[in-house]
């Protein structure tokens, strides 16, 4: 444990919320557990700080002054921002969650939301993204070819049918990495939860389904009828390995 606190310590956090006082109750808990803390009131200043002082991550709400966390979020993405973003939002309905996580967001947490819980996902992001980032390392092979996809493990590059895909979230990227390993077996939506996440989503399996169409929309030539990353119905998803 004392590993993982000491790897994090210079990790930087940007929160982007117009109520001081969650302002103030994140940046207690943040700092508590040796993370940097960054801020603003409102989406504008906001992306301008995310752009400038590229942060490990940003906790973002979607009710915002000056610019909404939505747009924040997509103009983020726009620009190669990979970095993990955790949604907030005082709204419970599920259009806005898919919606968030449809233009890039990681995670999305409902005010009001346990700080404990809230730091925990925060550790898992810094957690799986550096044991990725560890296993590359120690790979020999850097790409990974399955039928017309293949993926480039350092670059964190996608390449179909001899196409680049220019626009893959890091996360995105994570599912495709972590299903080519599997050629051809099927994995399940709670298993990509745990392996690409890094933590148990409370039952919150929509999240695969929506990150798994968005990979679609730039992998597929058809969605409706996908030959790469496919489907099992009630069970999970596979890459074709042909």
């Amino acid at each position: 444990m004392e590993n993982i606190e000491n790897s994090e310590s210079k990790k930087v956090i940007l929160a982007v919320d117009d109520e001081e006082a969650i302002l103030d109750l994140l940046k207690f808990n943040i700092e508590k557990e040796g993370f940097k803390f960054l801020s603003s009131t409102n989406g504008e200043d906001g992306l301008k700080i995310a752009l400038e002082e590229n942060p490990d991550l940003i906790i973002l709400d979607v009710m915002l002054p000056r610019m909404d966390g939505l747009t924040v979020c997509r103009k983020l993405r726009q620009e190669k921002a990979n970095m993990p973003i955790i949604m907030l939002s005082a709204r419970s309905e599920e259009i806005d969650k898919i919606l968030g996580l449809e233009i890039g967001a990681d995670d999305y947490m409902t005010k009001p939301f346990s700080t404990r819980e809230l730091i925990a996902r925060i550790k898992a992001n810094f957690r799986k993204n550096e044991n990725a980032d560890s296993a590359m390392e120690s790979r020999k092979e850097t790409k990974v070819t399955i039928g017309s996809l293949t993926l480039d493990l350092d670059k964190f590059e996608a390449n179909v049918r001899g196409q680049p895909v220019n626009d893959l979230t890091r996360r995105e990227f994570e599912v495709l990495k972590y299903l080519v390993q599997k050629p051809g077996q099927v994995v399940t939506r709670e298993n990509l939860l745990e392996q690409v996440w890094g933590y148990e989503y409370y039952g919150d399996i929509r999240t695969v389904d929506v990150t798994v169409r968005r990979i679609r929309e730039k992998i597929e030539k058809n969605t409706s009828n996908p030959k790469i990353l496919i489907t099992k119905r009630g069970v999970g998803y596979y890459i074709a390995n042909k």
